[in-house]
């Protein structure tokens, strides 16, 4: 599946992906952690695994975001969101959400949950103005560094402003 707008287009991303994900997750999401928890080899079986998705997003040849989603029998979990930092503020993240959102309705799952830095307010901002809430804080849910936010959204729900 393939989607196109822009100058980045969406697409499953393949093995010869996991370490351009991996290190663009260690450098965006994972900066200032101790330890590097999603590794190529963590990726790559998240690309292989009929119970998740890794969307990838290009610009050419450029590895410009990414995005990795497993899916359970009743809710999904957006575990990695990365983009480019000089390729934000133009939709890309959303693309990226929003796809793995519709996967996710498609399979029958209506509930998406996520985690997000409790100090990263503009992530947190980012995920509310897509509809999700905020649910718990998860005390140093980062290698017991930084607590986390989850963050979660039931999909049946529509609101006004994302209707139009």
């Amino acid at each position: 599946m393939r989607e196109t707008s822009h100058l980045d287009t969406l697409v499953l991303a393949r093995a010869i992906d996991a370490v351009p994900i991996a290190l663009m997750s260690r450098r965006l999401v994972e900066a200032g952690l101790p330890s590097w928890a999603w590794t190529a080899r963590r990726v790559a079986r998240q690309i292989h695994d009929p119970e998740s998705v890794v969307l990838a997003a290009r610009r050419g040849d450029e590895l410009t975001g990414f995005a990795i989603m497993g899916f359970g029998e009743e809710s999904a979990h957006l575990n990695l969101l990365a983009v480019e930092s000089r390729c934000r503020r133009v939709g890309l993240g959303t693309r990226l959400v929003r796809w793995l959102e519709a996967t996710a309705m498609v399979a029958g799952t209506f509930e998406v949950s996520l985690e997000v830095r409790a100090s990263n307010a503009a992530g947190r901002r980012f995920y509310r103005q897509l509809g999700y809430r905020e649910a718990e804080v998860l005390p140093g849910y980062y290698e017991r560094i930084e607590d986390a936010v989850r963050m979660i959204r039931d999909l049946r729900v529509v609101r006004i402003d994302q209707a139009s």
